[in-house]
């Protein structure tokens, strides 16, 4: 039972995942520092105001509407995948392009194994054959 379990715990997809919800939440607190530390007070800076879950207000028959929350649910959505483009996926990009263009040296070519040599040894002595008939 163990060793199934320990088996299991082992399997790249889990180790994998298990990177990826760590880094993820560690991305996730750079994104929102960013959005908060700059892109918040750079929108106060402008209208004057960070904040648009208080504008948009009003009651009918006692039920209470806040649009103002839904308009500042998207503001957030749209300065954090602003943030994620511009801080991240941008430069990420440009050095990608870099890489291309050959800034950066390629990875060598995997070496053959003795399967595959002797499969390629096989193939040209058939050539060979079939070249002096």
């Amino acid at each position: 039972m163990l060793k199934g379990f320990k088996e299991f715990i082992m399997r790249g997809n889990v180790v994998d995942l298990a990177v990826a919800v760590v880094i993820g939440a560690a991305f996730g607190t750079i994104v929102t520092a960013i959005v908060n530390n700059f892109i918040n007070p750079l929108v106060a800076a402008i209208f004057g105001k960070a904040d648009a879950s208080k504008l948009f207000f009003f009651k009918i028959n006692g039920a209470e509407f806040h649009i103002g929350v839904i308009v500042q649910a998207a503001l957030n959505f749209l300065f954090i995948a602003a943030a994620v483009y511009f801080f991240i996926v941008m430069p990420l990009n440009k050095l990608n392009e870099r890489r291309k263009r050959g800034l950066e040296p390629e990875a060598e070519a995997e070496a053959l194994t003795t399967d595959q040599e002797l499969l390629t040894e096989i193939r040209d002595l058939l050539r060979a054959r079939q070249a002096d008939r």
